[in-house]
């Protein structure tokens, strides 16, 4: 975990460094006197934590904070105990101590951090996951089940009771129907464009009068359909 150290006073900065290094999980990249230089810093740089002093020239510790759109987690540091209930106003404000800090305080502060880095992480994992699952489509293919990157489907047709399922790589002949398909595709991709057809929009090539172009196949478009289509296409 790596964190910057922003306080005016000298001796502060020397006793944040002086417990950080204490922790083998915690880095100071940086320190800073002032809040414009940090703000500068945090422009081309991404940290875990900010070790914020309330009280400076120019800039206080929550002005500093509204100006960041994203602000990391920021541990208030301070001499001053009036301001903890503005504290709470501020969901990047993970803890407020208090001069002269105390490690065992400071253990319990970074904690805190450390527990919402994990969550974060817990969530960008399920997030991506779940990502890759609505991205993924099982086919029955002779009693097989073949997984499909949705996203490569450019084509279904309909034929009778079966329908064909093509892709960048390779076509699949499927007894479904078109209905049952369409309910697994995302709207966001896909769209039925004739009673036989659903095209992934992303891999239209060209669209002329009633009919679009995909891959090498030219596909009708009925009337009800074509408006939908200009709706959901990026015109010029």
């Amino acid at each position: 975990m790596n964190c910057i150290i922003i306080d005016d006073e000298a001796t502060a900065r020397v006793i944040l460094n002086k417990i950080c290094s204490e922790f083998d999980d915690l880095t100071v990249v940086a320190e800073f006197e002032n809040a414009v230089e940090a703000i500068k810093y945090l422009y081309k740089h991404q940290v875990d934590l900010v070790l914020l002093d309330i009280h400076m020239p120019d800039f206080t510790g929550f002005e500093f904070i509204k100006t960041l759109k994203n602000p990391p987690n920021i541990i208030l540091t301070s001499s001053d105990k009036n301001f903890a209930i503005e504290a709470y106003e501020y969901d990047c404000i993970v803890d407020y101590l208090v001069k002269p800090i105390l490690v065992p305080r400071f253990i319990k502060a970074l904690q805190k951090v450390k527990n919402i880095l994990k969550q974060n992480t817990e969530t960008s994992i399920q997030d991506h996951e779940a990502n890759q699952l609505e991205n993924e489509l099982y086919i029955n293919i002779d009693r097989r089940l073949i997984k499909i990157d949705i996203r490569s489907i450019y084509l279904v047709e309909a034929k009778g009771d079966y329908i064909h399922l093509k892709t960048e790589n390779t076509n699949y002949i499927v007894h479904s129907s078109l209905k049952k398909i369409k309910d697994k595709l995302p709207d966001s991709l896909f769209l039925k464009v004739h009673r036989s057809y659903i095209i992934n929009i992303k891999k239209i090539i060209d669209i002329e009068d009633n009919s679009v172009q995909i891959n090498k196949e030219i596909i009708p478009i009925s009337r009800s359909s074509r408006a939908e289509l200009m709706d959901r296409l990026n015109l010029l």
